[in-house]
């Protein structure tokens, strides 16, 4: 069967209240795989194959260039079903690095909006990941090193849910008063209202990764004793409110995802039974996916590395939760790809570092998995010739 002759309706159905929905996957829906369509609320993305927001650290003052352009662009062209847009700061001082991604003015949303038509000219769901650094910003590229900046080598104060650095090399960040917590919600609605002025059909809220929103989260980094702290209810306050804020901004046709670490992967922090009720509370927000990460939260942490190794708090999301799920980390071959979508692992499978060594991987997926692949008019008459 073509997956393009399935209706836009044929996804996995979230079971009703009680019912697992990973044990009773797609029971009544044939052929769901990695390369079915896809819709949530008013967006058919034509597979479960996206791009995992990446940042380029390639910006002069939060603009998108040509980079960005060929970069998103290509993998939109290779034929993934949804391209996520970097991290992409709602204030300057939410930058992790100089180079990040902006937009915080509305000077940002013409070279956005010139990313968003080309990847949905190629057939794919332009989407972008909304952000804030907190105490984890100001600091150099990775390919200099990462260290932290100094005023004088073009750095800036960082924020953070209290005054504890990541690391000691780390600057001790200011802890945030109730009228700072407000802009940064301030500041996230208004990047959503830019997103949507330049043609963005997916919203995520980047919460993962020890970023400021997952600094209010964890138990390591947020000592707050006031409505923003102690309390599971009070670290997830500031997510939701931003959460909620933005579901309200966004039409009801546009989905709203959000990225979340499951786990901190140390004693003491963040972990899945904590995801899982953070996830509850996202979807009677309205929020419509989790994209399911790990860690960041902390400098050492002991991380288990292992093909599909997130793979499991995507799972355990999905059933426990009754949310649709995103799953990412070393996921490389599409036959790993295609399991976790029949299994019911997750609805949606996010490459990250893959897509950077193949931009065309998905198309080689379809080629594995049994299906002529969709390439460009471009390209399509060469490859098929040069196939005859």
């Amino acid at each position: 069967m073509n997956r393009s002759d399935q209706s836009p309706d044929d996804t996995p159905r979230l079971a009703a209240p009680g019912c697992p929905v990973g044990a009773e996957h797609d029971q009544e829906i044939a052929e769901i795989d990695l390369l079915s369509p896809l819709t949530i609320r008013g967006v058919t993305f034509r597979n479960r194959i996206g791009m995992a927001p990446m940042c380029q650290y390639s910006a002069a003052d939060g603009m998108a260039d040509d980079w960005h352009l060929v970069h998103l662009g290509s993998r939109a062209a290779g034929g993934a079903g949804l391209v996520l847009v970097e991290a992409t700061a709602v204030a300057a001082e939410g930058r992790i690095s100089p180079g990040d991604l902006g937009i915080w003015s509305d000077a940002h949303i013409a070279p956005l909006a010139r990313i968003a038509r080309f990847i949905e000219s190629q057939g794919a769901v332009a989407g972008i990941q909304l952000a804030h650094a907190g105490r984890k910003a100001s600091t150099d590229a990775p390919w200099r090193g990462g260290a932290s900046l100094s005023p004088a080598q073009g750095g800036w104060p960082v924020v953070a849910p209290s005054a504890i650095p990541f690391s000691e090399a780390h600057p001790v960040p200011a802890a945030l008063d109730e009228a700072g917590i407000d802009s940064v919600v301030a500041a996230f609605e208004a990047g959503a209202r830019r997103a949507l002025q330049a043609g963005f059909r997916v919203i995520e809220i980047h919460a993962a990764h020890g970023y400021l929103l997952h600094q209010f989260l964890s138990p390591l980094s947020n000592h707050r004793s006031d409505a923003y702290g102690g309390s599971l209810d009070n670290r997830m306050r500031l997510l939701l409110r931003v959460a909620e804020r933005l579901r309200g901004l966004l039409p009801e046709t546009l989905p709203l995802f959000v990225r979340i670490s499951a786990t901190d992967w140390a004693e003491g922090g963040w972990d899945i039974e904590q995801s899982v009720v953070l996830a509850r509370r996202l979807k009677a927000l309205g929020v419509d996916l989790i994209d399911v990460s790990s860690g960041g939260s902390v400098p050492h942490a002991r991380i288990p590395l292992g093909p599909g190794y997130q793979v499991p708090f995507a799972r355990q999301i999905r059933n426990e939760a009754e949310i649709r799920t995103a799953a990412v980390g070393l996921i490389t071959e599409p036959q790993q790809a295609d399991a976790i979508i029949t299994t019911g692992d997750a609805d949606l499978v996010l490459l990250g570092r893959e897509l950077l060594r193949e931009p065309y991987w998905a198309l080689k997926a379809q080629q594995v998995l049994g299906e002529e692949p969709g390439w460009p008019a471009q390209y399509g008459y060469a490859v098929r010739r040069r196939a005859r």
